[in-house]
């Protein structure tokens, strides 16, 4: 949206058929739109870990930003705030923090390359790799562990798997996979494997 009064407005509208628990604008204000214990439509089609249903196992919380330019600095912070107590009422991890580009690669690149993924993991709110270039550029090896990771792998093209990693891990990266991108993977895979559900969950 071009602005955080018309994503308020699109969010408001029934008509939309789209929703989240919290809008925050680019100087720090904060709108709770659904209560956290209510389902909202912020998700859509996707999947993390095992989870396909997205929307019923989570709190959105949207940005002001049309994807394209950096997060100021005010509403990052309010980000943070709202992450810290969210988090310690609903004793979620770090490591469950995702994108929505990351639950739906391909259809969804928000909160896109200009968010400060590191900044979120530095405080505590996310997690992040630096992992080096080690070992090999292997697809087979790369899918494996985003399936580790949580990403949805059998439900993507391997294009759109890599360009959503890049977009929260390696927002610089181009070109074809390489060693850094199976590396930093790999990482994440073994230091925060998700969640998976019970056979009888």
């Amino acid at each position: 949206m071009e602005s955080a009064g018309a994503a308020l407005a699109r969010l408001c509208d029934p008509a939309a058929e789209v929703s989240a628990h919290y809008l925050i604008c680019e100087r720090g204000r904060v709108w709770q739109l659904v209560d956290e214990d209510a389902r909202a439509w912020h998700a859509g089609a996707g999947r993390w870990g095992d989870v396909g249903d997205v929307n019923s196992r989570s709190i959105g919380i949207e940005l002001a930003n049309r994807g394209d330019h950096p997060y100021p600095r005010p509403q990052m912070a309010a980000l943070e705030m709202l992450m810290r107590g969210i988090m310690a009422r609903r004793a979620i991890p770090p490591a469950r923090v995702i994108a929505h580009s990351d639950l739906a690669p391909g259809r969804k690149t928000d909160p896109g390359p200009c968010f400060d993924w590191r900044g979120l993991a530095r405080a505590g709110l996310s997690v992040w790799s630096d992992a080096g270039a080690e070992g090999a550029a292997d697809w087979l090896l790369f899918e494996a562990a985003a399936a580790r990771f949580g990403y949805p792998v059998g439900d993507v093209d391997r294009e759109a798997l890599l360009a959503a990693f890049r977009l929260r891990f390696r927002p610089q990266a181009t070109g074809p996979l390489d060693r850094a991108d199976c590396a930093r993977m790999a990482d994440l895979a073994a230091r925060f494997p998700v969640d998976r559900l019970e056979p009888n969950a």
